[in-house]
């Protein structure tokens, strides 16, 4: 972690990570990378339809690829870069037949090691296999739900899942929520822990960071009028008045409460629920 100097109340406890003594590259590769326009929390009507985004600095697309259609040839890692889209970083690999690809890079993995996708990989940091190949007590990111559909579930900075059994055709993933969920066994799933864990202690430390982040300002519910929110109103500090805390919609929201739609298509794959609230 870096530290800075309180020169200024906004200085004073903000931390940022260290990227000098990990990227080895200043400027992405730019067969793979396009402008787009961010959606900002916008549909494509314009309306709002996700508060608290909008503005931020200018990014640039990296076309990271997350499917595991580039099997049995061997790939060298030859930069590991910063992604503005992503908490993790990524890595630009080159592989035997020419072509090069930005991967999500695990850690541990740098400039020089080799990566693979195959069913016969050896289960290594940064290889990739069908999960019942992968022994149990594995840790995995970058893990498909569906066979061939490309990887979806952890891929955030410093997240991981573990493999924990492998059951009639499934495989059993403790997700980093503590949730217990059933995956096909065919799926493809990347052996070790998603880089830049130290992501989660970075402190903001002023209010602008975040506008360049992108983040617009969140407005406490207890702090609007009654019109506005349900826990807004009352004569100074006022409890919400309700038993449960709820969204400016009236859905329960956070305070341990469970959120998960009763008919969601997933409910039957879900072996042990995650743990919410105080207690987790």
């Amino acid at each position: 972690m870096k530290k800075y100097k309180p020169t200024t109340p906004g200085r004073r406890g903000m931390t940022g990570i260290s990227y000098r003594g990990v990227l080895t590259a200043s400027e992405p590769h730019k067969a793979l990378t396009k402008g787009v326009n961010r959606s900002v929390g916008r549909n494509s009507s314009g309306r709002i339809t996700m508060r608290h985004k909008g503005a931020g600095h200018k990014r640039v697309w990296r076309d990271v690829s997350f499917k595991y259609d580039k099997r049995e040839v061997q790939g060298t890692v030859k930069t590991v870069e910063y992604d503005p889209n992503r908490s993790g970083f990524i890595a630009l690999v080159a592989y035997k037949d020419g072509e090069k690809r930005y991967v999500l890079l695990p850690q541990s993995v740098k400039v020089g090691d080799t990566i693979v996708a195959s069913e016969s990989a050896q289960v290594k940091v940064g290889n990739s296999l069908p999960l019942n190949k992968i022994p149990v007590g594995t840790f995995v990111y970058n893990v498909e739900i569906k066979p061939d559909g490309g990887a979806k579930i952890a891929r955030s900075a410093g997240n991981y899942a573990e493999v924990i059994a492998n059951d009639s055709g499934f495989t059993h993933l403790k997700m980093p929520s503590s949730e217990v969920r059933k995956v096909s066994e065919k799926a493809w799933a990347s052996i070790g822990e998603v880089s830049n864990e130290e992501h989660r202690l970075v402190n903001i430390g002023k209010a602008g960071r975040s506008r360049w982040m992108g983040k617009r300002p969140t407005v406490r519910g207890a702090a609007m009028n009654p019109v506005d929110h349900p826990h807004g109103g009352g004569e100074g500090r006022a409890g919400r008045g309700r038993r449960r805390a709820v969204s400016k919609w009236g859905k329960p929201t956070g305070k341990g409460q469970k959120t998960r739609r009763a008919k969601k298509y997933s409910n039957q794959l879900i072996v042990k629920r995650r743990k919410v609230g105080k207690k987790r």
